[in-house]
């Protein structure tokens, strides 16, 4: 380790002196278009290049700039987006700040292993849903380090596996276009204290950027501290003709969550049902991407990565170990006494994942019409290896700790080898000036391994391939006004974890155990999308789109009947997303607004067996029944005020109608669905001058009480003052809920930036 941080600090010191030796001119590449926070020119390939304009695009793209991420000083990645993308929903699934699960027309990218993942996510062209089960971990990025953020709707091929509903496409900073130093502290409501620094600079030819994070949160709750650590740090070369940027993030962070808890503990909402629960999430990643002009109309682009994650969770659990060793019997010597009141289980996945991609974008016209054309190979290696060691005897104190001094026992090596190979195609063909025509297609190629160290009961060996199309239309009639549809396809394959998990008489308990590994079928996903985006005025845009996605063998977790804390992946069938959705942005006067609403219908197209016991009615899935965690309506606000110039009020509303629990599939538990809720934020600055500003935020400005997460269990503290009394477990709906109001006041210092800007190298 000693020789690693060493490495490190000499790489960050070189880099650092390279941009200061050098001087201040900077070379014009046109291949460095994505690096700058434009909202026009959007990434509609896995490898950032020269972009797609946007009227050319046959879809509801959404974009975030630097701009907006430094005045709105959202705690993490997760929050920005939900404040900012229309159709993006969160469920808090762990009372974290920093690891939500985000949906986007009801596909997720959740940090939580186990969970079905529809997204796929890129930061500067490298996949960052892990290799073990396509989880993103959102904590791992700095904010400060982002230059822009896109959503890309629907199935598109080109990005690859897991584009079920969308894809993310993060781009950072350079020195180039981010020159000068930002320095911003913060304090408020738990003791949140931010720490948030980045420098950039660049000569000639050469720059340099490093961005630092820094978060440590008491918790509103019990029992639930928060502590991130981040770093990011990218140097560059480029010319007229050459852009290379290698890159290296770090992170260290820790997060001690709550669970959900059951509605009779609803008198105090910052109360815990067990603990500890811990995670810890370590990354090290270094990437280094390029494009090269071959001539005038020819660009080469390419990355090669490597990605270490090592994820460790700790969690507490009522009930004997005892039950998990005959769930699974991987380690069937172990003796656990029945009689224990808890059980403490620690996994460990550490993955490392290496690859890279290359990809070529000629520009030549074809029979006399403009034409864009791109062709790409891809290959991912991903190396995981998961272990979970259980702690028996706990007992169950006054507190609801489950405290235990015995040994960890080893419970689950398992040992997990992925390789994805994609070669992909898209072409973008100007019919006339006005009218253009998108055809893509992929290929995908996926292998999956599981190697059992403990036994066989788990080895496997999995294959998956399918060409996955594309088609888009867009036409616009005048320059304020794009007209389009698009349809598509994708592909994700089952994930290790879905894998090791898919007995449904051998069923086992997320989020980390696995009994044994029956194939799974790949979900396949075909998406059409009719719509329209332009501009009333200089000062007003508008969108608005229908979309329809249906699934072709989803896979779901279904929870065993008979065992509460258990279950099984299984293929379902068909799912469907449809909906539309509609917004409008505008700058009038001192005010700049916006308005997104989305109606979503997200149902099950096919029947099932509702078997979770803790669901009042055990009567089956039946076609139409709405996918729990998804709700039907979503509306955001946003209004800012800047009365002067140096003074900037912003109010943020989010709302959302009722969404089903977790395991109430059938939607008909007694409990009912999660009722829908409205929250406001509010934040604001003051700039003294171009090198100070004093901000503030408030969140749930009136102190709503909400829940975005439900799901169906069984409540074990029954006994009086809710003493611990397993035999007189009762069935009910289980709520995280969000925090209440909370307040922060920061001030931010800048020198040496471009002069003028309002924002650190921000020429949105």
């Amino acid at each position: 380790m000693a020789k690693k941080n060493t490495r490190f600090c000499t790489g960050l010191l070189l880099m650092t002196g390279l941009g200061a030796m050098v001087n201040t001119a900077i070379a014009a590449n046109p291949a460095t278009v994505l690096e700058l926070p434009s909202i026009e020119v959007v990434s509609t390939t896995p490898i950032p290049g020269l972009g797609t304009p946007l009227e050319q695009v046959p879809g509801n793209v959404q974009t975030i700039s630097a701009k907006k991420i430094d005045e709105q000083h959202a705690s993490d990645f997760s929050e920005m987006l939900n404040q900012n993308m229309g159709s993006v929903t969160i469920n808090d699934t762990q009372s974290s700040p920093v690891q939500m699960d985000v949906n986007f027309r009801g596909f997720t990218a959740s940090p939580v292993l186990g969970t079905p993942q529809g997204l796929s996510v890129f930061v500067d062209g490298v996949r960052v849903n892990e290799a073990f089960g396509d989880v993103v971990n959102w904590d791992l990025l700095p904010k400060n380090a982002i230059s822009s953020i896109s959503i890309m709707p629907g199935s598109d091929p080109v990005f690859g596996l897991n584009t079920l509903g969308g894809a993310i496409s993060v781009n950072t900073k350079s020195g180039f276009d981010f020159p000068g130093t930002v320095l911003t502290v913060s304090d408020g409501s738990w003791n949140r204290r931010t720490v948030n620094a980045e420098t950039g600079g660049h000569g000639e030819t050469v720059d340099y950027f490093i961005a630092t994070s820094f978060m440590d949160d008491n918790g509103w709750a019990e029992h639930n501290p928060t502590l991130v650590k981040q770093l990011f740090a990218k140097t560059g070369f480029q010319n007229d003709k050459t852009d290379i940027d290698l890159s290296y993030t770090y992170a260290n962070n820790l997060f001690r969550g709550n669970q959900a808890i059951p509605l009779s503990f609803m008198n105090d909402l910052a109360q815990s049902y067990t603990w500890p629960d811990i995670e810890h999430n370590a990354l090290s990643s270094l990437n280094l991407k390029g494009s090269q002009f071959l001539n005038d109309q020819l660009l080469l682009a390419g990355n090669i990565y490597s990605r270490h994650v090592t994820t460790t969770v700790y969690n507490s659990n009522g009930g004997s170990c005892a039950g998990y060793n005959s769930v699974d019997s991987v380690n069937p010597s172990s003796a656990f006494n029945p009689g224990d009141q808890a059980c403490n289980i620690q996994s460990i996945v550490d993955q490392l994942r290496t690859g890279g991609a290359t990809q070529l974008t000629g520009t030549n016209p074809w029979w006399g019409h403009n034409n864009s054309i791109t062709g790409g190979l891809s290959f991912d290696h991903g190396d995981s290896h998961f272990t979970e060691s259980l702690q028996p005897d706990a007992v169950m104190t006054a507190s609801r700790n489950t405290a235990s001094n015995s040994p960890q026992i080893g419970y689950v090596d398992l040992r997990g080898y992925t390789n994805n190979v994609g070669a992909y195609l898209t072409d973008t063909f100007a019919i006339n000036s006005k009218t253009f025509l998108t055809l893509s297609s992929r290929y995908d190629h996926a292998t999956i391994k599981l190697d059992d160290q403990n036994g066989s009961d788990l080895n496997g060996d999995h294959s998956y391939n399918r060409i996955n199309p594309s088609a888009g239309f867009t036409y616009n009639p005048d320059p304020g006004l794009t007209t389009y549809l698009n349809y598509n396809q994708g592909m994700r394959a089952p994930t290790p974890v879905e894998l090791g998990c898919a007995n449904p008489t051998d069923p086992c308990a997320l989020p980390s155990a696995f009994a044994s590994d029956p194939n799974l079928k790949a979900v396949t996903s075909s998406t059409w999308e009719m719509g329209a985006r332009g501009k009333m005025t200089q000062e007003i845009r508008w969108n608005f789109a229908f979309f329809d996605s249906l699934l072709n063998n989803d896979i779901q977790y279904l929870p065993a009947s008979n065992m509460l804390t258990s279950g099984y992946f299984a293929n379902v069938g068909q799912t469907q997303r449809r909906g539309f959705e509609t917004g409008v942005e505008a700058t009038q006067g001192h005010f700049h607004w916006f308005i997104n609403y989305t109606f979503l219908d997200a149902t099950f197209q096919s029947s099932l067996g509702e078997s979770n016991s803790a669901n009042s009615s055990l009567n089956n899935v039946q076609p139409g029944d709405r996918i729990p965690g998804i709700p039907r309506n979503v509306l955001k606000l946003r209004l800012d005020y800047t009365p002067i110039e140096s003074v900037k009020v912003g109010l943020t509303m989010m709302a959302q109608s009722n969404q089903f629990a977790r395991g109430d599939e059938n939607n008909q538990d007694v409990n009912g669905p999660l009722p829908g809720f409205a929250v406001f934020n509010l934040d604001g600055r003051y700039r003294f001058n171009d090198n100070w500003e004093l901000f503030a935020k408030v969140d749930n400005v009136f102190n709503r009480r909400y829940s975005s997460f439900a799901q169906l269990g069984s409540n074990a503290f029954t006994g009086p003052n809710q003493s611990y009394n397993p035999g007189g477990a009762v069935d009910t709906q289980y709520r995280t809920t969000a925090p209440p109001i909370g307040a922060w006041v920061g001030v931010t210092w800048r020198f040496g930036g471009k002069s003028g800007s309002g924002s650190h190298g921000d020429n949105d």
